[in-house]
């Protein structure tokens, strides 16, 4: 038999590794033939547009493990009933007894729609997310390494801002319907230095007058600092404050594109309270810099592929693997399997007592929570009484 990858929504900088851990651990089983990849996930696997691995060399793999991004390439393609058919076709033609999907709780959809179509292919999915939404699982290969680029990000501009506090700047963090990027730029002030004076998450409703009144009083105190913002921020409807504005902005899922919040903030601010606002917008560079690769990040996103192909190697399938914490000081993790049905389309939101929304800022638990999963300590930058 065969093994079948593909990867499904957005990239991230270790979800290479992931890939690298199949190729690996599958090239060892005198049981699988040959290591296909669906290019351009499942979209890929419909239009039998496959790449063969099997004769990557370990310079080659260890490369893959760390570049960033998707080198198989990724899609947002929800799959319908008049694909299953084609789908099926494709699995039996490559002789595919295993088939790998990597990604998001829409990807461990694609999982449960192919694991029922057939019985002669074992179907595993992989975790990635920088979003860090999946539930039945710790956290997600692809949030540790955003988060350390997104608290670096945040300290360096609080300090910037310090220098010259001539603004208010707001920092836009990837995240659509979950705050667990943004609070993770709250980390460095957490610990002893500076960081975003007020952080907004998708959970917590959009208050207008709230946020005035606090940008207002912290501007008297302070004049120039830093806010943080998931690029899904609610409005007090539910619905989210910048998105597109018709169904042409949506993906395949029915997800709304997020639109520019921090512009939109920063010119509130400007127009209500005329004070000189800017907004920083980092974007996907904030999911696949290579630069802040969080080293224990890597090793999971490398083990969480190394045991789908075990599992599924002794009979399992319909199944997620989950990434179970064992401690966190010192940090350890072991692997396990989820049901994909108690996974696909459901989302894990930022827990109220890792936030606290009197103050904006992240608790006392979740820098517990989310230090060791950054792979080390922020840098440690001299920070002069002024």
């Amino acid at each position: 038999m065969n093994l079948l990858i593909a990867h499904g929504g957005g990239p991230t900088a270790v979800i290479n590794a992931s890939l690298a851990g199949v190729v690996r651990r599958a090239r060892q089983e005198k049981e699988i033939g040959r290591v296909l990849a669906a290019r351009h996930g499942i979209e890929g696997v419909l239009k039998e547009d496959l790449i063969d691995l099997t004769g990557l060399n370990e310079a080659e793999l260890e490369k893959l493990s760390a570049t960033p991004g998707s080198a198989i390439g990724s899609c947002r393609y929800k799959m319908r009933a008049e694909d299953h058919e084609t789908a099926v076709r494709v699995l039996d033609r490559n002789n595919i007894g295993i088939f790998l999907y990597n990604g998001g709780n829409d990807s461990m959809d694609t999982c449960v729609q192919v694991a029922a179509l057939t019985d002669r292919t074992r179907v595993i999915g992989i975790p990635k997310t920088i979003d860090n939404d999946l539930v039945r699982t710790d956290h997600c290969p692809g949030f540790g390494s955003a988060a350390r680029y997104y608290a670096i990000t945040a300290l360096e501009l609080c300090l910037d801002v310090a220098a010259l506090n001539i603004h208010v700047v707001i920092l836009e963090v990837m995240g659509r319907n979950a705050g667990w990027t943004a609070t993770a730029t709250g980390l460095a002030q957490r610990i002893g230095s500076i960081g975003p004076e007020i952080i907004l998450l998708p959970e917590k409703p959009f208050e207008e007058e709230a946020f005035l009144d606090r940008v207002r009083d912290l501007w008297t105190r302070q004049r120039g600092f830093v806010v943080a913002v998931s690029e899904g921020l609610a409005g007090m409807d539910g619905n989210p404050l910048v998105s597109a504005v018709d169904r042409s902005g949506a993906d395949a899922f029915g997800h709304a594109l997020p639109g520019n919040v921090s512009h939109y903030l920063a010119q509130l601010i400007t127009s209500r309270l005329g004070y000189r606002a800017r907004s920083e917008k980092p974007g996907l560079v904030g999911r696949v810099s290579a630069a802040c690769v969080s080293p224990i990040d890597r090793k999971e996103a490398y083990g969480v592929g190394v045991y789908a192909v075990s599992s599924a190697l002794h009979g399992a399938s319909g199944s997620m693997v989950s990434i179970r914490r064992i401690s966190s000081l010192p940090y350890a993790s072991e692997f396990e399997l989820v049901p994909l049905s108690e996974v696909a389309n459901l989302e894990r939101k930022m827990p109220d007592e890792y936030y606290n929304a009197e103050s904006g800022k992240p608790t006392s638990g979740f820098v517990d929570y989310c230090m060791p999963l950054i792979g080390g300590d922020l840098p440690d930058y001299l920070i002069l009484d002024r």
